[in-house]
């Protein structure tokens, strides 16, 4: 049994493996986490995407607050180094890194990447996690992609983060059929409602899923569930 929280955006802890696992830091810039405290927050690893601010806003923060290895794709780590993070794995899509709690590996994400100052930020990427507990993906931001399904020749997933705000990600009826290519029916939603663009309705998309025989959660900020 592992403890994922929920700290707004696509920004979740993850506890496996014995270690604390923090995806995509965004936290004080959304004014719908202002009951988080990102001082409180513990990490040994902390695992981001992609570059755009709403996944990277406090990671320089949270690396020097917690001492976390940071991973990364290559381009994301020098924009770190230059902010004066040392603790850093850079990867890139199709790598693997075996850690302290398992496995990562880094996967296709049809997404774009810009640094906050305007630089590049790389090819974005998700992440498979496989520890003596769970094996888990995380897709960060993407459309739907054909690469989805190679997921399941390698892994077999216990449970998924997907993206479900559409506008700048999958919606929805996308990430249904994600769940059909990665072979997995039990799905935590992320990247909705922080803006304008990708709010939904809660309702109509739980019952989306529901007819279609898939079980999707979505968290409430602050909130702790187990898997």
């Amino acid at each position: 049994m592992i403890q994922i929280n929920y700290y707004g955006h696509s920004c979740f802890g993850v506890e496996t493996g014995g270690k604390k696992l923090l995806f995509d830091p965004f936290i004080r810039p959304n004014e719908l986490a202002k009951e988080i405290d990102p001082s409180r927050i513990e990490a040994d690893y902390l695992l981001i995407t992609h570059g755009h601010e709403d996944h990277v806003a406090d990671a320089v923060e949270l690396a020097e607050q917690t001492g976390a290895l940071v991973i990364c794709n290559f381009e994301v780590s020098t924009w770190l180094e230059k902010k004066g993070v040392k603790n850093i794995r850079p990867m890139n899509t199709g790598g693997k890194f075996n850690t302290s709690f398992g496995l990562v590996k880094c996967v296709t994400a049809h997404h774009s990447s810009g640094l906050p100052d305007g630089s590049y930020g790389g090819n974005p990427m998700g992440f498979i996690i496989k520890s003596n507990e769970h094996t888990f993906y995380y897709a960060g931001d993407t459309a739907l992609t054909m690469d989805m399904q190679l997921i399941p020749e390698w892994f077999t997933l216990n449970f998924a983060f997907l993206p479900v705000g559409d506008n700048f990600t999958m919606d929805a009826d996308d990430a249904i059929k994600a769940c059909d290519f990665i072979q997995c029916d039990d799905i935590i939603g992320m990247h909705y409602d922080t803006f304008g663009y990708i709010k939904i309705d809660h309702q109509e998309v739980l019952d989306k899923f529901e007819r279609e025989g898939k079980n999707l959660t979505l968290m409430k900020i602050g909130e702790t569930i187990t898997r």
